[in-house]
């Protein structure tokens, strides 16, 4: 499968194309994917077809880059605040059990939780046939380009968080082409790290412990995602691993197909706007927090799974502590 990587190079970034098990080698004439996103659009073609265009230069030795964390984004734009960073929740089998439970004492234990009830709801209508619309997902705001990070990059929490745990999964990435169009360049892995301890402690808080940063896998895997992603999701604290265990993506593990996740957020006008890059994480239903882990500064949270090749590995840093005031003009 073709996957392109931002890989910096002599201190330069580069595109990076690879099909997983030849040599990566340099694409030439480009200065990032989204450079090379916006060629193939003008001209009609998918990445496979510009790149039979292309001239493939130097080949990149990734297992020394990534020693190095020379490893980058798999796509960046050049202006981050057009870089949009949202994702959907309860999406997975399985992903409700742990947000029930964090949420049942709050109310009657006879009465279904907002989260039960948005998860049945999936279930029930986030895989529509072809053609028609589901019903819609829960859907939340991370903030923009300036809140990634790449693999071996620290996640870094802010000072006033009360939590900052993994959520291994995957993500799509979308340009917006001229006229409006969104196209699909292809998925990563992710981290989308969250507050846990904040969303516990009242659900409507979940947009203010959503507004973290997160991490991005090296690879993006162009074309279509196969229908069952296992991988694993590890916290390593020193060297010992304080938390393993699987988690399951793909359409065959979701209650939403990704095209209804895609439909309801881009119906959004202002989610179309020419020129715009969207990251949007899928969700997950594995998490260490559900498995009374507290994370610690200097915990490392690496996550992998085929058909990737590359793992996602970031520590957690904490934010020192930034008095915040409002002046008055």
């Amino acid at each position: 499968m073709l996957r392109l990587l931002q890989v910096s190079v002599n201190g330069q970034a580069r595109v990076v194309a690879w099909n997983g098990e030849d040599d990566a080698r340099i694409v030439e004439g480009v200065a990032s994917v989204y450079d090379l996103a916006q060629q193939a659009i003008a001209a009609g073609r998918t990445f496979a077809e510009q790149l039979s265009q292309s001239t493939l230069g130097e080949v990149v030795d990734l297992d020394a880059a990534a020693r190095e964390k020379r490893l980058l984004l798999p796509v960046s734009h050049p202006d981050p605040a057009h870089f949009v960073v949202a994702g959907t929740g309860l999406t997975h089998l399985g992903s409700a059990d742990g947000r029930d439970k964090m949420h049942k004492a709050a109310q009657s234990a006879e009465k279904p939780t907002d989260s039960m009830r948005m998860f049945l709801m999936g279930v029930e209508g986030g895989k529509p046939k072809a053609g028609a619309v589901g019903v819609q997902p829960e859907w939340f705001y991370k903030g923009d380009g300036s809140q990634l990070k790449a693999t071996g990059e620290d996640l870094v929490s802010p000072a006033f968080a009360l939590d900052g745990g993994e959520e291994p999964e995957l993500a799509g990435i979308y340009l917006i082409g001229a006229d409006g169009t969104p196209f699909r360049l292809g998925f990563c892995l992710a981290n989308e790290f969250s507050d846990h301890v904040t969303e516990k402690g009242n659900y409507l808080w979940l947009a203010h412990s959503k507004l973290r940063e997160a991490a991005l896998g090296p690879e993006l895997l162009v074309g279509d995602l196969p229908d069952h992603v296992e991988g694993t999701s590890k916290v390593i604290r020193g060297t010992e691993v304080i938390f393993e265990k699987p988690f399951l993506s793909g359409e065959a593990n979701m209650s939403h197909t990704i095209a209804n996740l895609e439909y309801h957020n881009f119906k959004y006008d202002l989610f179309r706007r020419s020129g715009d890059l969207h990251v949007h994480f899928f969700g997950t239903a594995t998490l260490s927090f559900s498995e009374g882990i507290k994370t610690e500064p200097g915990d490392v949270f690496e996550i992998e799974a085929a058909p990737f090749k590359l793992p996602l590995r970031n520590a957690l840093a904490v934010a020192n502590e930034r008095p915040v005031s409002v002046r008055k003009l």
